[in-house]
């Protein structure tokens, strides 16, 4: 598909159809026992995938905040929402999407290294900002956040020294709240 005729997203690391976009839904939720489930089962029943899902504590204790990356066309993400809001434990549904946001994941990455590729692999880590977490005489684990394209360019970059284990996060994000000039 040429360029042209493509959709571009800024959080997106691939060029998707005009009409499939990768979208980010923003949702808290209530604390309770089996909110977590309901939605999952949500998206499986509707036949909706999912291609990252992250939830974790808000400065409410009595609310969570899951972040969703899932793809579909308007109307595919806009059942989804009206799907969400449906459920008893949601407090709010937010397609990020068309916002201005932030966003971060993280990867742990064990990597196999020798006296001999030690340095070049600390040279890449040092350019990625990435942190050396642990280290034993055959393996380094380096920790590294960033934008998706990140998190995909270090593990890239870190391919050729064979990576022997990795556990990724999926999206957290939230929207800007300045969007003016300084």
């Amino acid at each position: 598909m040429p360029q042209s005729q493509a959709m571009l997203s800024p959080h997106a690391d691939v060029v998707l159809d005009e009409k499939v976009k990768r979208h980010t839904i923003s949702i808290l939720v209530q604390n309770k026992f089996g909110a977590f489930n309901r939605i999952a089962g949500m998206f499986a029943a509707k036949g909706y995938n999912i291609d990252s899902l992250t939830v974790g504590p808000t400065e409410d204790e009595t609310v969570s905040r899951m972040t969703i990356v899932a793809r579909g066309d308007d109307q595919i993400i806009e059942q989804i929402t009206k799907q969400l809001n449906k459920l008893i434990d949601i407090v709010k549904v937010i397609d990020l999407t068309f916002e201005s946001f932030v966003d971060r994941e993280l990867v742990l990455v064990k990597v196999h290294s020798t006296t001999e590729t030690r340095p070049e692999i600390m040279q890449i880590a040092e350019i990625f900002r990435a942190k050396v977490v642990d280290i034993s005489p055959r393996t380094l684990t380096l920790e590294a956040t960033g934008s998706q394209q990140k998190v995909d360019a270090i593990i890239k970059m870190l391919k050729p020294f064979a990576i022997k284990e990795m556990a990724r996060t999926g999206r957290v994000a939230l929207k800007r709240e300045f969007q003016g000039e300084v």
